[in-house]
């Protein structure tokens, strides 16, 4: 894919709410919550404390990722449409007016649902590859979603429940080539390499919430198919196999399809890292980075380790992305 993404950038918002709440309140019954709870692995979301703005997170996660930087492209993807008193409107323009980036370009991706951020990185790599660009220009990758403005939109019957959180990644094309991560100076340190991606849609699913029960059990079964589909394929194309792969950095919907996942596959449980599935529950499109960021950040990432990020959107759309971790490089040392 000839393109890296800097470490990641995760900002959260000041409150919970337990999971349990979130279900009675919408009338669900005892055996489904109790389901959430105990089969699924949900405890808590993160939502908006008094006071906090979405755009507040998206602009934290924003200058989190540019570390000081710029970026000629941000690319925002997301999966509610976006409300009008908060996001809409003149959003763009004051989100790149707070992070410095007036001259700049800026997009939202959407209607591929939880796929919209991993979907970004595509499009970054062909803006970055296209004719005429400067070889240090960089992508500013945003997600982020406030689950907590609706219970209808937070909730997907007999899945998961959805709340607030934005990530920011950088994706620029330079340096990386010595497998250390170095960029020329005006981009940041890349910290992991794009190898291969894959993505599969089913149109039978396109009802989204509104499917019947029998349709959703069945989108359960064809979502199943198609992450372990990609997760191969990209392996394939990265020049492994699945069962080869040293992490999975999944969408949080819930323990019990990522066991299932994990009998399908033979890529076992361990490497299925779900350890923010109780405290943050699904985050739409940013899952996958966020548990990339908390893998790295607890230090059980190596240089030369792959892992595969997996997002699904209702649709249903599910994309793959198979990336490379890079040695850090010393600030210190001479180029």
């Amino acid at each position: 894919m000839s393109v890296g993404l800097s470490r990641v950038a995760v900002r959260l918002p000041g409150g919970t709410e337990p999971v349990d709440d979130v279900l009675a309140r919408i009338g669900c019954g005892a055996m489904e919550r109790k389901m959430f709870s105990r089969i699924y692995g949900l405890r808590d979301s993160p939502v908006l404390a008094r006071g906090e703005r979405m755009e507040d997170l998206l602009a934290a996660a924003g200058h989190g990722a540019l570390a000081g930087t710029t970026a000629s492209l941000v690319l925002y993807g997301h999966t509610l449409h976006m409300a009008q008193h908060d996001l809409g409107g003149d959003f763009p323009d004051r989100l790149r007016d707070r992070l410095g980036l007036h001259g700049s370009r800026f997009f939202g991706l959407s209607h591929v649902n939880c796929v919209s951020v991993l979907r970004g990185v595509e499009y970054a790599r062909r803006y970055l590859h296209r004719p005429g660009a400067g070889p240090d220009e960089q992508v500013l990758l945003l997600g982020g979603d406030q689950g907590s403005i609706s219970d209808v939109a937070r909730y997907i019957k007999g899945t998961t429940v959805s709340g607030d959180g934005a990530v920011g990644v950088l994706v620029n094309r330079a340096g990386g080539t010595d497998g250390t991560g170095g960029t020329h100076g005006a981009t940041v340190p890349q910290r992991y390499r794009c190898l291969a991606a894959a993505g599969a849609r089913d149109a039978r699913f396109h009802r989204n919430l509104r499917m019947t029960a029998e349709e959703l059990a069945a989108f359960g079964r064809a979502c199943s198919d198609l992450v372990a589909d990609t997760v191969r394929r990209a392996a394939e194309a990265s020049g492994g196999s699945a069962e080869r792969l040293d992490w999975v950095m999944p969408h949080f919907s819930n323990r019990m399809f990522w066991r299932s996942f994990s009998r399908t596959t033979g890529i076992p449980a361990d490497r299925i890292c779900l350890d923010l599935l109780p405290e943050r529950g699904h985050n739409f499109g940013g899952d996958a980075l966020m548990a990339l960021e908390h893998a790295d950040t607890a230090g059980r990432l190596r240089p030369g380790d792959r892992c595969v990020l997996v997002a699904i959107g209702q649709g249903a759309y599910v994309q793959s992305l198979v990336v490379e971790v890079l040695a850090e490089r010393d600030e210190g040392a001479q180029p």
